[in-house]
């Protein structure tokens, strides 16, 4: 049970998790909400810590460069099977009190594809967004 990883020669090689105090759902976890969500270190030691588990922002800064390379590959690659229906969702926001646009395309699982927050409503930017996503889709279908 856990994270075993054979060789080539099918011998048992020590997993990547192996030394450290928590387990290794505890350490993907963690790096997974920081990789995969615009999270701040010390917001998920707090996530964490409401789920009883009490770890430093600094472990989940470690865990992230040891492991994060590796979760971004996974996430990049679950992208790459986008669903075949798409939404654009526009919302005015403020960031530091100057209004912002935040342009987002996600697919019909809610899977986020692209983002675009540009400082004024920009027509041909949001279409540049919606090109670049075809022509990442088309060229992974070969078409």
């Amino acid at each position: 049970m856990g994270h075993k990883q054979f060789s080539q020669a099918g011998r048992r090689s020590k997993s990547p998790y192996a030394g450290y105090r928590f387990p290794a759902e505890v350490i993907s976890q963690a790096v997974w909400l920081y990789i995969r969500f615009p999270l701040s270190l010390r917001l998920v030691g707090e996530m964490l810590s409401a789920r009883g588990i009490v770890v430093s922002h600094e472990a989940v800064r470690q865990w992230a460069l040891k492991f994060g390379q590796e979760f971004a590959k996974r996430i990049r690659r679950r992208l790459l099977h986008a669903g075949d229906k798409w939404h654009l969702d526009e919302v005015a926001i403020k960031i530091a009190s100057v209004q912002h646009w935040l342009w987002r395309a996600v697919d019909q699982t809610g899977v986020v594809l692209d983002v675009l927050v540009p400082s004024r409503r920009d027509k041909r930017a949001v279409k540049r967004l919606l090109r670049k996503l075809l022509e990442r889709q088309c060229g992974r279908h070969g078409s």
